[in-house]
C-alpha cells in the first residue's frame, strides 16, 4: 500500500465527499463535514499541503480505511 502524502485540501474535500461526506459549516479556515453514522464531523483546514497527521486523523475519525481513502484518491 502506498505511503500518505500531504495533498491539496480541495482534493481531500473531494475525497471525503465521494464516500458520503456533505459540508456543515466553515469557521475561519476550517470547513466540517458530516455522514450520517458518523458520530463526529470531520474537519478539513483550508492548508496547501495538508499534513499527513491531520488525514490520519481524519481516516479515523470517518472509520475510511487507508485502502478505501486510496480508491477514492484515484477517483477523484
Amino acid at each position: 500500500m502506498p505511503r500518505l502524502t500531504p495533498i491539496h485540501y480541495r482534493r481531500l474535500i473531494k475525497v471525503f465527499e465521494k464516500d458520503g461526506f456533505t459540508f456543515l459549516r466553515q469557521r475561519g479556515d476550517h470547513r466540517s463535514y458530516s455522514k450520517p453514522g458518523v458520530k463526529r464531523p470531520v474537519i478539513i483546514p483550508e492548508y496547501t499541503p495538508v499534513p499527513v497527521w491531520i488525514i490520519e486523523r481524519n481516516l479515523k475519525t470517518a472509520g475510511m480505511s487507508r485502502q478505501r481513502y486510496f480508491e477514492l484518491l484515484e477517483e477523484v
